[in-house]
């Protein structure tokens, strides 16, 4: 017992709390079933890595901002067409995040979209343990002009990196003066191709240019958000609506 228990201390004074805490069980495992020294070992890390894992993506939950509900889970599957669910199921694969691919969603309110997409995220930390922010626009660019105004732009760019997807609600609530349409433009082309970002807008790209209120600028957005993207449609009747009926 006393060299289990000096093992412990070792493994703690290294920072391996959780091979620690099953030291003894694994120890006794492996005394039972004549594991060799290699898989004694390769066992007691896995359990280390594996809690290590779980924490990380406990962390990235909670710095994530995600809205409380909206889960894969709650994501009523019969209220969406064939193609979001084919588009659903390719999503969670995952792959779109490391192709820097974005997912912009398109419709009226109450259609499901922010439902949509802040589920594809979660299920992106749970799954992959990917790093990941959740925003509403008009919050983005207040932040960013904040930045600007104290000369810290740069700075709060750097820090939005360690994201690797952003999602950006309601882009089309913000009709944005000069200076808010710079920093936004600003905050998508360092984005792109770095990043994914999954957007949702109750308007479409032909009405972008009351949001941006600039033409080169509108068709500069829209260029580097398209291409890489997924593009999803979200039509039929509210479901706020249908809920309240």
């Amino acid at each position: 017992m006393e060299g289990i228990e000096q093992s412990q201390k070792l493994l703690q004074t290294f920072f391996l709390r959780e091979a620690s805490r099953q030291l003894s069980r694994i120890t006794e495992m492996a005394t039972q079933q004549n594991w060799s020294y290699e898989k004694y070992l390769e066992i007691l890390l896995e359990e280390e890595w594996n809690k290590r894992q779980e924490n990380k993506k406990a962390r990235h939950l909670k710095q994530a901002g995600l809205p409380e509900g909206k889960t894969l889970a709650a994501l009523d599957s019969k209220e969406l067409s064939i193609a979001l669910n084919r588009n659903l199921n390719q999503l969670l694969e995952g792959s779109f995040v490391e192709e820097r691919q974005n997912i912009l969603a398109f419709g009226l309110p109450g259609r499901g979209k922010t439902h949509y997409l802040c589920a594809v995220a979660r299920e992106m930390i749970i799954r992959y343990g990917y790093r990941v922010r959740f925003i509403r626009v008009y919050k983005l660019v207040q932040e960013l002009l904040e930045a600007k105004k104290n000369l810290e732009l740069p700075d709060y760019l750097k820090k939005q990196s360690k994201y690797d997807l952003i999602v950006l609600d309601d882009i089309g609530y913000v009709k944005q003066s000069r200076e808010e349409m710079e920093v936004f433009f600003t905050f998508l082309a360092d984005c792109y191709e770095e990043r994914s970002l999954l957007i949702s807008s109750n308007q479409n790209f032909s009405q972008w240019g009351d949001i941006f209120q600039d033409k080169m600028i509108t068709m500069a957005a829209i260029d580097r958000l398209v291409h890489h993207c997924i593009i999803l449609e979200f039509d039929g009747e509210s479901q706020r609506l249908k809920k309240k009926k």
